[in-house]
């Protein structure tokens, strides 16, 4: 819908993009068409690990921030602060800022926040979303990011990362049911801000700990939150990730959300993960909603699992020897 939008901008001369104009696109997915742009003068700048490198296979290169530009695009994410931080990133990048996004992760409601701050902002409605086109100055530079913020529980999180704020109860719960030893080479699937890494790490017998997580944003508080030297931070796609070396153990609270539709497939696929990257004896302790289809899955991957425990609609799942 985001290519539908963008070319039927052109076509009515909501937009133009003279030639030779440098474009950057920000979080744009790495699958956007790029009709109508010179590829020569596009910039990407992207967080998310996966569409960062669907851009590379791409051949091009991609940067975490905007780089200046005469024409900035930014597809709007569902958090309306990182929204209207990454519409302040590209009003400081270039002079003219369009914004493109789906009405049901919220780009109405920033449409109305530029108007209130800037007045006029030309539209165009179509697919279930919205276009529109901004020429901010610097009106917009409080909505920049503050970067990481220490929250009242004394962890630090910035809009944009899953359970801004606060640990998720599934989080919670999982730590909670940790044992008081683990395994000497420790992975964190999806490691968010750092919470169950943690609790990783006051554990008795661990040795070092993997954080992988394919959310920038995300790694950037886990390195203020997690200090110890026997961690490392992979920026990365936990569900291609592979390891040095084999790890013992593996924690996880895996994703179930794609945008704002359920997919319990990706579940599955870090489940299957978790059994590619832990040795012969290896075992994982994973957090989920209790009504997802996960056992059948663990089941087939694990030669033991069972239930540790349950609580306000989550489980915790500890499965051991993964099947080769």
């Amino acid at each position: 819908m985001a290519r539908n939008r963008f070319l039927a901008a052109l076509d009515e001369g909501l937009v133009s993009i003279a030639d030779g104009a440098r474009v950057a696109l920000l979080r744009v997915p790495g699958d956007w068409p790029l009709d109508g742009l010179e590829r020569a003068h596009i910039g990407i700048s992207h967080g998310f690990f996966p569409e960062a490198a669907r851009w590379q296979a791409r051949g091009f290169d991609v940067t975490r921030n905007a780089q200046p530009a005469d024409v900035a695009l930014v597809a709007a994410p569902r958090s309306r602060a990182l929204a209207r931080a990454l519409a302040a990133e590209a009003a400081a990048a270039a002079p003219v800022v369009i914004v493109d996004g789906q009405r049901t992760d919220g780009v109405d409601a920033l449409w109305r926040d530029a108007r209130a701050r800037l007045g006029a902002a030309p539209t165009l409605t179509m697919g279930h979303g919205r276009l529109f086109v901004l020429h901010p100055e610097d009106r917009l530079a409080d909505w920049a990011s503050a970067g990481p913020v220490r929250g009242a529980d004394g962890f630090f999180t910035q809009p944009g990362v899953f359970s801004e704020g606060r640990a998720d109860p599934g989080s919670r719960l999982l730590a909670g049911a940790l044992p008081a030893t683990l395994p000497a080479r420790m992975g964190d699937l999806g490691a968010g801000w750092g919470y169950l890494a943690q609790a990783v790490l006051a554990r008795a017998g661990v040795e070092s700990l993997d954080l992988v997580e394919a959310e920038a944003l995300a790694l950037d508080c886990a390195r203020h939150n997690i200090t110890d030297d026997r961690a490392a931070f992979h920026w990365a796609d936990a569900l291609a990730f592979t390891p040095a070396r084999a790890w013992g153990g593996i924690v996880m609270n895996p994703p179930f959300h794609h945008g704002r539709a359920g997919d319990p497939g990706l579940g599955h696929a870090f489940i299957a993960a978790a059994r590619r990257g832990l040795a012969p004896n290896g075992q994982l302790w994973m957090v989920s909603n209790r009504h997802l289809p996960y056992e059948e899955t663990l089941a087939a991957a694990f030669r033991k699992v069972i239930r540790l425990r349950e609580e306000a609609g989550f489980v915790v799942h500890h499965a051991t020897g993964p099947r080769r």
